[in-house]
């Protein structure tokens, strides 16, 4: 068999498998992967990986990369800043969201953000859309089409003046998701309980960072998510609740689950390592500032036994950059109210060490857990396995591989992003991605060339996602559904 690269004597680990064998690799695929795989081509070349864990490349579906906000306010990271520091923190993958704001038409925006990638990206990604104009068209026409594109996947806001829909809005895209095999992601807040808190915080003068978490309370999260629960059970169609942060949240979805409605859970590095006490460090706690915010100690508890038992499937970073001066965090200076300030923290590329210190380091969560969290599922919610995801035959070469004990204390300097801090420095960090392959090129090789990027500009591709047992309907109606047909009354969805 011939092989351009072939990793050797490493410990492969796969979301249900971990073995000892070698990575044999051509053309960009994964062709073998066995024991004492035979030597390389002329001109291939050998990866010892003894001592060290050979894992697939991380995936993250949820980040904001040159992306304009709600605020108006432009993310630090373009494709290029961004992906390059995913690959640093050992992610091959990223579904990032382009934004349609209500006078946007879809195609503009995805051919907008289709040449901002293909001319920056160094490694694959995919797009989420931002739907934030449900009107005929959007339904009828543009959003069938970028289904059929390979982009089989948006979010909707329940909070944000200029993003949230209405209930009524919500079911049609609800509906248009089901017809048309997408998933619609979720940000669920109450808008109307943070905007009221919101609106007398202010007007009594508590206008610091430290208010934001006030009004952006538990119950805001824990209603919505019921709310837009109850709405999925009307149309019976698959969604994912973005970014959960609290102990009412964690149970809601996994109360539906247990009664069959089929919905997805994640969460992000903010819910299992920050709390409500890092953002009350007055002007400072801008940096902390993001939506939904931390929490406490039960919270972090609660999402980690999510991530454990199912209930949430995906751990993503939200990586949302925004830089601590007037064109992100403080666009008035120091006196920047907190409802001026952009939402957001980064977190692109200590996702992945973050979780393997925290969750394997301190026995919460298993290898093969982790590479669940971070990659398989994953691929296997958004349509990207069995080309992504998986140290498996057939499966593009996008591989990770990590020192275990590899020590790294967190400093903004050391990351490769361009928002200038980190919500994490000073951490002590244990297990890194040393190596990483992206189609079976070798983009980073902390042990021969630190801090090096062997990639050009644009060499990432675009995956076009494919419909997915995870985007089918659960076949689960309610009463009053079943009633309807009962009565031989079909309702067109």
């Amino acid at each position: 068999m011939h092989f351009d690269l072939v990793i050797r004597g490493g410990t492969v680990v796969n979301a249900h498998e971990t073995r000892s064998a070698d990575v044999g690799i051509a053309g960009g695929r994964i062709v073998a992967v066995a024991p004492g795989l035979p030597a390389v081509a002329a001109g291939g070349r050998d990866i010892d990986a003894r001592d060290h864990l050979v894992m697939p490349g991380g995936i993250d579906s949820h980040c904001h990369i040159e992306q304009v906000s709600s605020f108006g306010i432009l993310c630090a990271d373009d494709f290029h800043s961004a992906t390059v520091s995913a690959a640093f923190g050992g992610t091959t993958t990223v579904v990032p969201f382009c934004a349609q704001h209500r006078d946007d038409h879809i195609p503009e925006v995805l051919a907008d953000y289709h040449q901002r990638a293909a001319e920056k990206a160094v490694i694959d990604y995919g797009f989420h859309l931002i739907v934030a104009n449900p009107d005929a068209q959007t339904l009828a026409t543009d959003l069938p089409a970028a289904i059929d594109s390979g982009v089989r996947s948006f979010k909707i806001f329940m909070t944000y003046d200029r993003m949230r829909l209405h209930d009524e809005q919500i079911l049609d895209v609800l509906a248009t998701a089901r017809r048309h095999g997408a998933l619609t992601l979720v940000h669920a807040e109450n808008h109307g309980i943070i905007s009221w808190l919101a609106g007398r915080m202010v007007g009594q003068g508590n206008v610091a960072p430290r208010y934001h978490a006030v009004c952006h309370t538990r119950s805001s999260e824990a209603e919505a998510i019921q709310r837009v629960i109850a709405l999925a059970e009307v149309v019976d169609t698959p969604i994912l609740i973005v970014h959960v942060s609290t102990v009412e949240g964690v149970a809601a979805i996994r109360a539906a689950r247990a009664r069959g409605v089929k919905v997805y859970g994640e969460t992000c590095p903010q819910y299992l390592f920050l709390t409500a006490e890092d953002i009350d460090r007055g002007l400072e706690g801008a940096m902390f500032c993001c939506s939904p915010p931390p929490r406490d100690a039960a919270a972090q508890q609660a999402c980690w036994d999510g991530l454990k038992d199912g209930t949430l499937a995906v751990y993503s970073s939200d990586h949302a950059p925004y830089r601590y001066d007037a064109t992100g965090k403080l666009p008035k200076g120091e006196k920047t109210t907190f409802k001026e300030m952009a939402n957001g923290v980064p977190g692109l590329e200590l996702r992945l060490p973050l979780l393997f210190t925290y969750g394997v380091g301190a026995g919460r969560i298993s290898l093969n857990e982790f590479v669940q969290l971070t990659a398989t599922r994953h691929a296997e919610i958004y349509g990207l396995a069995p080309q992504k995801g998986s140290i498996t035959v057939g499966a593009d070469a996008d591989i990770a591989i990590w020192d275990p004990n590899h020590r790294v204390t967190v400093d903004a300097a050391l990351l490769h992003d361009n928002t200038g801090y980190t919500p994490y420095t000073g951490r002590e960090l244990t297990g890194w991605p040393v190596q990483v392959l992206s189609r079976g090129e070798l983009l980073i090789d902390q042990t021969a060339q630190p801090g090096v990027i062997h990639a050009a500009r644009g060499r990432g591709r675009f995956i076009a996602r494919q419909r997915t047992d995870a985007l089918q309907p659960a076949d689960r109606q309610i009463p009053e559904m079943a009633q309807l047909q009962a009565w031989q009354t079909p309702l067109v969805i």
